[in-house]
């Protein structure tokens, strides 16, 4: 059975989406569509999942996801404001059948064919056109659609980015894949802090720890020990940047009980020490 995938824009609608997205949380689970989709945070942070990468997200993440590629932003922890979203999606035949074609997008159709593996923008880049993504919410049809081809074009010269998924990663997941890597992504997001028992996560999902171990890696392409590491570095940056508590403290809460051990894996993902990481962020 093929994959069970939210298809976010239906025949009668205009070939472009865009929406401002405002809630407590973002509700929607580890899912895919077929339609391409850029996602600017304006405010909130948390967990960003494209594929089988995983990053902490905070305000200027700019992210182009394609067609089907697996991907869903969570809030992690108390949120003191709302989860503030642009959110563009169209159909490939944005301009028509085999626009992509023409000599005059050819910078966008090379950006389009590496969104497989999702494009992370720059920061610095993506806060300076934060208001022309915000004017395309209420422009009539029109102009919206011509506007967002010029933002198009303008992305694709951009030289500086960073492609998030692994080029090995495979989208060809079924429904009990997509249901199962939900609970997953749930189950470890709300007991980071704790000692998480492999045998306990396999149970979730209905498995031994040995088929678990095999189905997780042949689906995530990655140990679920990787993972759960990726997981407890990414929330660590984003603590060190948005808190004031020690680097020990925020090892502590991010589960790892050993100090050293938290030192080591951070610089093994992050290529900096934790102190070294948040300076960086006091320096911006």
């Amino acid at each position: 059975m093929k994959a069970e995938y939210r298809n976010v824009m239906n025949n009668n609608e205009h070939s472009l989406r865009v929406s401002f997205f405002q809630d407590n949380e973002f509700p929607a689970s580890w899912h895919f569509h077929p339609q391409y989709e850029l996602t600017y945070i304006v405010g909130s942070s948390g967990m960003r999942y494209v594929g089988d990468s995983i990053h902490n997200f905070g305000k200027g993440d700019f992210v182009l996801v394609g067609t089907n590629l697996p991907h869903s932003w969570k809030t992690v922890g108390v949120q003191t404001s709302k989860v503030e979203a642009v959110i563009i999606q169209w159909n490939e035949d944005l301009l028509g059948k085999d626009w992509m074609q023409k000599p005059e997008f050819y910078a966008i159709k090379k950006m389009l064919e590496l969104s497989a593996r999702g494009i992370k923008f720059p920061v610095n880049a993506a806060v300076k056109i934060e208001e022309r993504l915000m004017d395309l919410v209420d422009l009539p049809p029109f102009e919206k659609l011509m506007r967002f081809v010029e933002l198009l074009n303008e992305l694709s010269s951009k030289k500086e980015f960073t492609l998030l998924s692994s080029s090995s990663f495979k989208t060809n997941i079924t429904t009990e894949d997509s249901d199962r890597i939900s609970i997953i992504q749930a189950y470890v997001k709300n007991n980071v802090q704790s000692k998480i028992q492999l045998s306990e996560v396999a149970s979730l999902v209905g498995l031994t720890e040995v088929s678990f171990c095999r189905y997780f890696k042949k689906v995530h392409n990655k140990t679920f020990v990787t993972f759960l590491n990726e997981f407890r570095i990414a929330l660590a940056c984003q603590l060190l940047i948005e808190k004031d508590h020690t680097v020990s403290e925020i090892g502590y809460q991010c589960g790892f009980n050993s100090i050293s051990l938290f030192h080591r894996l951070f610089i093994r993902f992050i290529k900096l020490t934790p102190l070294e990481y948040r300076n960086s962020y006091k320096s911006i």
